[in-house]
C-alpha cells in the first residue's frame, strides 16, 4: 500500500512526459535546442542532487521525508508554470529545479525496497514497484490524450499534474514509513565477501591437491556495469528526447495520436515489468543485460531504415517503442538489483547518478542532432552508443 503515492506521481509525470516537449516548442516558441538544454540541463544538476539525497537519506535513515519533499515540490512547481506567461527562461529555471527536487524520492524509494524485502526477492519487488508505476504512467498518457481530444487549455492540464502530486503527496503522509530495522543490503554485501573467501579456500586447496581450478575465483566489478549503465542511458535519451517532435513534424501526426502512440509504448514497459515480476530465477543477470542491450541496438538501426524507406514508419515508430521499453523493463530490474547489492550503504543516490550522467548528455545530443542533421542520423548515433554499451559489457563486465 506504500506504494501508491508514487502511482499518482507517475500518472503527473506520465503525463508531463509529452506535455511539456510540445508546449515548450508550440506554446512557447522554443526550438529543439531550447528543449535538448532544458532536460539536459535539468539531468546534468540532478546528478549531485541525486547523490545528495541518497547520502542524507542513509545518513539520517529518514526516507520519507525526502519522498514528501520530492511529491510536494512537484506539486507547488507544476502549479507555478501557469503564472509565468511565455517566458521560456523562467519555464526552463523553474523546470531545472523541479527536476532537483524530483529527485529526492528515488535513492529513498530503492533503499526502501531493498530494506522491506530479501535479496532473493528484490527482483520481483522491484518489478512490482515498477509494474505499478508504470500503470499509472500509462493513465497519465490517457490523461493526456482525454485533455488533448477535449482540447483542455495549457493551464486546466497543469492544475491537473499539480493536483495529482498534491494526491501523492497526502497518501505518502499516511501510507510511507520508515523501515525499523536497516540491514538487508549490508548483509548481502557480508554474503558476497564470505562466498569470495569460500570459493578462495576451495581454490587454494585445489591447487595444493593437484586439481585443476573449477571455480573462477573472480569478485564482482561494478565498474564495467557503471559505464555500460552511463551510455545506455545516453543512447535511450539520444533516441528519446526528440521523438514527440519527430512524431509531430516529421510524420505530421496530431497530438491526440501521439499520446495513443505512447500509451503502447507504456503498456510494453508494463508488460517487461509483469514478465520480470513472474520470473522466479535469475542466472547470470550480466549475460541477460548484454543480450538486452544488444537487441535495443538492433531495433533503432531498424527504425533508421525504415524511416528512410518510407515504409509503414508511423506503425513500426511505434513497435519500436514498444520493444524497447518491454526490453527496457527487463534490463532496469536486473542494473537496479544488481547495483543495490554492489552500492555500499550511504551511496544509495549513485544508480541514479549513473542514469543521469548518460541522460544529461543524451537529452541535448538528441534535439541537437535532430535539428542539425536531421531524424535519420539521430537514429543512427543512438543505435551506435547502444552498441558501445554493449561492447563495453561484452568486454569488461
Amino acid at each position: 500500500m506504500w506504494r501508491l503515492g508514487f502511482f499518482f506521481h507517475e500518472m503527473s509525470f506520465g503525463l508531463l512526459s509529452i506535455f511539456i516537449p510540445l508546449y515548450v516548442v508550440r506554446t512557447l516558441g522554443g526550438s529543439l535546442v531550447e528543449l535538448g538544454i532544458m532536460t539536459s540541463l535539468a539531468l546534468l544538476l540532478g546528478i549531485p542532487a541525486s547523490f545528495f539525497w541518497g547520502y542524507i537519506c542513509d545518513k539520517t535513515r529518514r526516507y520519507k521525508a525526502y519522498i514528501l519533499l520530492s511529491f510536494i515540490s512537484a506539486a507547488t512547481i507544476i502549479f507555478s508554470f501557469t503564472f509565468i506567461g511565455k517566458s521560456i527562461v523562467l519555464f526552463i529555471l523553474l523546470y531545472v529545479v523541479m527536476q532537483m527536487l524530483h529527485v529526492a524520492h528515488e535513492a529513498p524509494k530503492n533503499v526502501l525496497i531493498s530494506e522491506h524485502y530479501s535479496r532473493q526477492d528484490w527482483e520481483k519487488s522491484f518489478a512490482s514497484y515498477k509494474k505499478l508505476t508504470e500503470i499509472g504512467w500509462l493513465l497519465g498518457l490517457f490523461l493526456g490524450l482525454v485533455a488533448s481530444t477535449v482540447n483542455f487549455s495549457a493551464h486546466y492540464t497543469l492544475f491537473l499534474c499539480s493536483g495529482l502530486n498534491l494526491v501523492a503527496f497526502v497518501l505518502s503522509i499516511f501510507l510511507v514509513s520508515d523501515p525499523l530495522l536497516i540491514f538487508e543490503r549490508r548483509l548481502v554485501s557480508i554474503e558476497r565477501k564470505i562466498d569470495y573467501t569460500d570459493r578462495g579456500v576451495r581454490a587454494a586447496s585445489q591447487i595444493l591437491d593437484g586439481y585443476p581450478l573449477t571455480d573462477k575465483l573472480k569478485q564482482e566489478s561494478f565498474l564495467a556495469l557503471a559505464i555500460a549503465m552511463v551510455f545506455l542511458s545516453l543512447a535511450l535519451n539520444t533516441f528519446l528526447t526528440p521523438l514527440p517532435i519527430f512524431f509531430a513534424q516529421k510524420l505530421a501526426l496530431p497530438t491526440t495520436s501521439i499520446y495513443v502512440i505512447y500509451m503502447l509504448n507504456s503498456g510494453g514497459a508494463v508488460a517487461g515489468y509483469v514478465f520480470m515480476g513472474g520470473r522466479s530465477v535469475f542466472t547470470d543477470a550480466k549475460k541477460q543485460v548484454r543480450r538486452i542491450v544488444l537487441f535495443q541496438s538492433a531495433l533503432i538501426f531498424l527504425l533508421a531504415v525504415i524511416v528512410q524507406i518510407s515504409f509503414a514508419t508511423t506503425l513500426f515508430a511505434a513497435l519500436t517503442l514498444v520493444l524497447l521499453n518491454f526490453a527496457y523493463a527487463a534490463y532496469y530490474i536486473l542494473t537496479i538489483s544488481l547495483s543495490m547489492a554492489l552500492i555500499p550503504s550511504g551511496k544509495a543516490g549513485v544508480f541514479d547518478v549513473l542514469g543521469g550522467l548518460g541522460a544529461a548528455s543524451g537529452c541535448f545530443l538528441g534535439p541537437f542532432l535532430a535539428q542539425t542533421l536531421g531524424f535519420i542520423p539521430q537514429f543512427l548515433i543512438a543505435g551506435a552508443i547502444f552498441f558501445l554499451a554493449f561492447a563495453i559489457l561484452r568486454i569488461f563486465a
